[in-house]
C-alpha cells in the first residue's frame, strides 16, 4: 500500500516546486519508484521535474468522447471501448528512472472537471499497490480533499507563503481534512519564501491561532526564482541550494 503524501495550499505559494524537490529527495534516498501525481488541471509539475508529458487523463477523456461522435471510429476493430480506454490510460503514465508521473490535465472548453477527477481517482486506486510512495500536487484550494479524490492520505503537507491569508487558507484545509475523516498520520505546515528563512511574530501568532503544526520554513531564494523565470527544472538546482537543504531536513524529520 502506497504512502500518500498530499501537498496542498492556496495558489501561488510554491506547492509544485516543493513537490518536485520532495520527489527528487525521496528518489535520491532510494525510496522509489515514486508516483508523482499532478492533480491540478493547470498542470506544470512535469516542468519542475524536467520531463515531457505526451498524454494526460484529460486528453484520453477527450479522445474517447470524440470517438463516440465520430463517423469513423478511431478505436481499432475488435477492441472494446473499455479496453481501448484502459490502454490509453496506461499511455498517460510518463515513466522516468526513479519516478513515474501521472497528470490529470483538463477537459476542453466549458464545464466542470468531475469526469476527469473521477478518472484520476480510479487510476490512483489502481496504482495503490504498485509504488511505495505517491506524492500528490493538489490544485489550489480544497476540491480534491472535499471530493475524496485521494484513495487515502498518510501525510498532509500544507504550504503557505509568509502571509496571514496563506496561513488562514491552510488552516481551513487542515480543518477540512479533519471533517472528511481522512485521518492522516501527519498534518503539518511548511512556510515557503521566508526572508532569511525566518518568520515574524505576526505569522507565528497566526500559525498558533490556526492550531497548525509547523514542519519547517523554506527561505526566499534568488536562484529558485531565476530557474523559474528561465523555465529551467528546479530539480537541477545545486545540491547545496538552501531550499533543497531545508526540504531534506524536513523530510528527514518526518521519517519518510
Amino acid at each position: 500500500m502506497a504512502h500518500v503524501i498530499a501537498v496542498a495550499g492556496k495558489g501561488g505559494v510554491g506547492k509544485t516546486t516543493l513537490c518536485g524537490m520532495l520527489i527528487q529527495y525521496l528518489c535520491e534516498q532510494g525510496k522509489g519508484p515514486v508516483l508523482a501525481v499532478d492533480a491540478d488541471a493547470n498542470s506544470n509539475l512535469n516542468e519542475v521535474l524536467g520531463v515531457k508529458v505526451e498524454t494526460t487523463l484529460g486528453d484520453v477523456r477527450e479522445e474517447i468522447a470524440r470517438a463516440e461522435l465520430s463517423a469513423e471510429n478511431p478505436i481499432p476493430a475488435g477492441v472494446s471501448k473499455a479496453d481501448y480506454a484502459e490502454m490509453r490510460f496506461e499511455d498517460a503514465l510518463t515513466e522516468d528512472d526513479d519516478f513515474d508521473l501521472l497528470v490529470m490535465g483538463r477537459t476542453q472548453g466549458k464545464g466542470c472537471y468531475c469526469y476527469v477527477n473521477g478518472l484520476l481517482q480510479t487510476q490512483l486506486a489502481r496504482y495503490q499497490n504498485s509504488y511505495p510512495y505517491f506524492v500528490v500536487d493538489n490544485e489550489a484550494g480544497m476540491e480534491h480533499i472535499s471530493r475524496g479524490v485521494l484513495p487515502t492520505m498518510q501525510t498532509a503537507i500544507l504550504v503557505s507563503d509568509c502571509s496571514r491569508r496563506g496561513i488562514q487558507a491552510v488552516g481551513r484545509i487542515a480543518r477540512l481534512i479533519d471533517e472528511c475523516e481522512m485521518h492522516p498520520d501527519t498534518v503539518g505546515l511548511i512556510v515557503n519564501r521566508a526572508p532569511k528563512g525566518e518568520l515574524n511574530p505576526g505569522i507565528l501568532e497566526e500559525i498558533e491561532l490556526q492550531g497548525l503544526h509547523l514542519l519547517g520554513v523554506l527561505p526566499q531564494d534568488e536562484m529558485v526564482y531565476e530557474f523559474d523565470c528561465e523555465g529551467r527544472p528546479t530539480v537541477e538546482l545545486p545540491a547545496d541550494n538552501p531550499v533543497k537543504t531545508a526540504i531534506r531536513g524536513i523530510v528527514d524529520k518526518l521519517g519518510l
